[in-house]
């Protein structure tokens, strides 16, 4: 055996014994292992890590997120919803989050049990609390892992669950008071962002390129205190044309007029043509109305707009219907193959979740990301919509204030659900009250730290990652990506699976999905984990109709379930499980209420 073999061998033996417990969960096979640097200073493996976790944290997030996109990929019914009615184009969407939510949720929580005793990851913010595109707000949120779920050993698990209630139950209980008691407490929380699956309508629809799974996680939790989620206004320009703005005194932030920032473009780029510089903005007739004072703004200015099918630098075609979060990872400028100068920049809007983890991003890429928060409707314009966040609920002119920004007059009904979105806002913590919002307004220490991984159902055309790959049957090829400060690595797996693809897909289903598709919960050999494996999915799948207690309890609230989210057939067979695990083991399903 030469070195090269022996290396090649030890790499696979070290990845395999590190994230032995995420693979052994979800009953896979590591083959083969492939790391490629993308940007910081090439170094053997295993010989540094480069985030704040140890290098075997940083393996098991690695590996983590590859399983999420292969277990979508594989069993989150990819392209079912293709040319179907709206319904069943939802109903695909939901059993697709469904699936990435699970697979990452298992996966953290055994990942979690290698953390340091003092240590715990508190999911701040997820994506799925609003309906998707094409869904109506009576459908319900989609399976998701959104705030408050947290991973650790149990009795760190437990500690920090107590105040996480408390911060829902408690108004006399708010961050100050939860972050002393974090301090105090000697524990070390990591916070999170997460998407578990981007792009969903893509997915859904069968379409070769966008879907992936994001998990961000930070050395401290974001300054949030409530489920939130929302849209944001957002821009991402490299630094040094904001720099240069700055050394002729002018602010460029997401409310800087787009004339100010082509000709800071400019004196950056000397030469620079408007044509080469391509702004990414969402795209598509539903957004004309949100996007298109936006949209001629760059127009006017003879900007090219990137669209669908637009040849990206990676040689692959450009989207626009979906995705906010990877064309930041493209932002930046380059020389043609005539050493002519472009600019890829980001602008536009993205729900608060990918808004985040985009701009925790701008840092470690030398971006500066700017993001302004937009209400959860989003009826206006940009250039309306900008301001509507930072008016004062409570002011007696609040109603002449929003009214200014409506062409016909408010009843006072929509003007009560404008105020109740912005306290919404307020009292989840969302930073509202200044021009913009930059990263560092998300956290309680200004020096923070963060691991951005992404893991690739299909390609990914603003990177040029390889999605899913199938090598022969029950042998497949999964990418994942890791990015902080000190390095950007790809880590591609190959990875077979070792039960039959009826089995295979159980191991990647909920056991309450399961139960649903017929198994026998009564004559199944029951476990204690049972009970945390149920009330971790009950949070993953419906989230509005759970009630937390002060002493750790839940309700159950099966009137705020949308049969859109769970049928009516499916939630009888809910109720007849829970009310069954209730009965029979008492002690372990202490902490359930059904209503």
């Amino acid at each position: 055996m030469n070195l090269s073999q022996r290396e090649k061998r030890d790499l696979i033996a070290q990845w395999a014994f590190d994230t032995s417990p995420i693979l052994g969960r979800m009953h896979l096979w590591l083959e083969d292992v492939e790391v490629e640097w993308l940007r910081g200073k090439t170094t053997p493996e295993f010989t540094q890590n480069i985030s704040f976790m140890d290098g075997r944290m940083e393996r098991l997030m690695a590996m983590m997120v590859a399983v999420t996109a292969l277990g979508t990929r594989l069993f989150g019914r990819f392209g079912e919803g293709k040319d179907q009615e709206k319904s069943e184009l939802n109903r695909v969407k939901k059993d697709a989050d469904a699936i990435s939510a699970y697979a990452m949720s298992e996966s953290l929580w055994y990942a979690s049990r290698q953390l340091p005793e003092n240590h715990a990851i508190l999911v701040c913010m997820g994506e799925g609390l609003m309906p998707k595109v094409g869904e109506t707000r009576e459908m319900g949120s989609n399976p998701q892992l959104g705030f408050g779920r947290v991973y650790a050993r149990p009795q760190v698990a437990k500690w920090l669950d107590a105040r996480v209630t408390r911060l829902l139950n408690d108004p006399d209980y708010g961050w100050h008071e939860f972050w002393k008691e974090i301090k105090d407490s000697g524990i070390t929380v990591w916070g999170a962002a997460i998407d578990t699956l981007e792009n969903t309508s893509r997915f859904a629809k069968g379409e070769s390129t966008g879907p992936l799974s994001v998990i961000h996680l930070f050395n401290q939790p974001l300054r949030i205190t409530k489920p939130y989620e929302g849209y944001m206004g957002h821009l991402f320009l490299p630094l040094e044309v904001v720099r240069k703005a700055n050394e002729d005194s002018v602010l460029l932030d997401f409310m800087t007029p787009r004339d100010k920032v082509v000709q800071a473009i400019e004196a950056t780029y000397p030469g620079i043509q408007r044509q080469n510089i391509h702004v990414w903005t969402l795209g598509g007739e539903s957004r004309i109305k949100r996007l298109g004072w936006l949209w001629k703004q760059w127009h006017d200015l003879g900007i090219h707009l990137v669209e669908a099918g637009w040849e990206l630098p990676t040689g692959m075609e450009a989207f626009v219907d979906s995705g906010t979060y990877a064309p930041t990872y493209l932002v930046g400028s380059w020389q043609d193959d005539k050493g002519r100068p472009h600019l890829f920049l980001v602008d536009g809007y993205a729900a608060s979740a990918e808004a985040m983890q985009a701009v925790s991003l701008a840092p470690m890429l030398g971006l500066d990301g700017t993001l302004v928060t937009f209400t959860s409707k989003f009826k206006l314009s940009i250039e309306k919509e900008r301001h509507i966040m930072s008016l004062d609920p409570e002011d007696p002119e609040f109603h002449e204030n929003l009214g200014s920004y409506f062409e016909a007059p408010l009843e006072n009904e929509k003007i009560e659900e404008y105020k109740d979105m912005i306290r919404e806002a307020r009292d989840a913590g969302m930073p509202i009250s200044d021009r913009v919002i930059r990263v560092d307004d998300f956290f309680p220490e200004k020096s923070w730290d963060v691991i951005a991984l992404s893991g690739y159902m299909c390609d990914d055309p603003f990177s040029g990652a390889e999605g899913v790959v199938k090598i022969e049957e029950g042998l497949y090829r999964t990418t994942a990506r890791i990015a902080t400060p000190k390095g950007d690595k790809r880590i591609t797996f190959t990875l077979r699976l070792m039960e039959s693809p009826v089995e295979q897909k159980l191991v990647f289903n909920p056991l309450l999905t399961r139960f649903f598709y017929g198994e026998d919960y009564r004559n199944r050999p029951v476990k204690i984990s049972d009970s945390g494996r149920i009330r971790n999915e009950l949070q993953t799948l419906c989230t509005e109709a759970l009630e937390h207690k002060r002493d750790g309890r839940m309700r159950v609230r099966f009137d705020r379930i949308p049969p859109e989210v769970i049928s009516e057939d499916e939630q009888e067979i809910l109720r007849d499980v829970l009310q069954w695990y209730k009965k029979h083991h008492p002690i372990w399903f202490s902490w359930l209420e059904i209503d």
